[in-house]
């Protein structure tokens, strides 16, 4: 780790600006508009892909991500250089948003299809997502968590760096599998070759079930770890320069 880098100092700077700012202006909107909201919701953009990687939720969690972009990007600044260091992090972080944002349309459009075989129409579905209520007897065939789930789906915008951490965090496991890393609640070191797999297991476990703790987007964490695996893994395999 050592002495912060230059790239990741200014990431650092941008998202404290970015978390910041919303706090001291908050008239004017800033999470509706840098957040990442489903692609069917009036309030997306196309420009939320990459803006919602520099918004947080709260201080715990822009503090556990610029700690994490800083531990675990450093040695990798170090060794790979800025514009290559660059590439990567951006890249982790836009393929999250992207899987996050194709694993809410599969399971948005499963809800929206068995609503219409239930005969609603768009227009019934459409007043179902904008004002959360519904017929009770949809009751017999839905679950109230599922219709919970496909409102909450296009109101819950996605924030955080999380997605790119976590490529970030892939690609030092791969580089160095052999450090030793810990959690806080897990605190007996753990080489990274075996901690990393563990934990990005667990966040599909949660994905995939119904015993997920808080608002946490398992899906973004699991697809920036895809995405740096493949970078890191053909860089590794290609021994790639071009970036530096």
């Amino acid at each position: 780790m050592g002495r912060i880098t230059e790239v990741i100092k200014h990431l650092v700077i941008i998202n404290v600006i970015f978390f910041i700012a919303p706090q001291l202006m908050p008239n004017l909107g800033l999470e509706n508009l840098f957040a990442l909201y489903f692609p069917e919701n009036p309030k997306f953009g196309f420009w939320q892909f990459l803006t919602h990687m520099f918004m947080h939720g709260g201080f715990a969690h822009i503090l556990f991500n610029m700690y994490g972009l800083w531990a675990f990007g450093t040695p990798l600044e170090q060794m790979w250089g800025r514009n290559k260091f660059l590439f990567f992090y951006f890249s982790a972080g836009l393929g999250a948003g992207a899987i996050y944002t194709l694993v809410n349309y599969y399971q948005f459009n499963g809800v929206y299809e068995q609503l219409m075989n239930l005969g609603l129409s768009s227009t019934d579905i459409q007043s179902i997502l904008d004002t959360g209520s519904y017929n009770n007897q949809i009751l017999e065939h839905i679950s109230s968590q599922t219709l919970n789930e496909f409102y909450a789906i296009y109101h819950s915008p996605a924030v955080g760096a999380s997605g790119a951490i976590y490529g970030v965090l892939v690609a030092f496991g791969m580089a160095f599998p052999n450090a030793k890393l810990a959690l806080i609640f897990f605190p007996v070191p753990i080489a990274a070759k075996y901690f990393i797999p563990l934990i990005i297991l667990s966040d599909l476990f949660f994905g995939m079930t119904k015993y997920s703790i808080g608002n946490v987007a398992h899906f973004a964490h699991v697809g920036g770890a895809i995405i740096g695996f493949i970078i890191a893994w053909y860089w590794k395999q290609n021994q790639f320069k071009r970036w530096n």
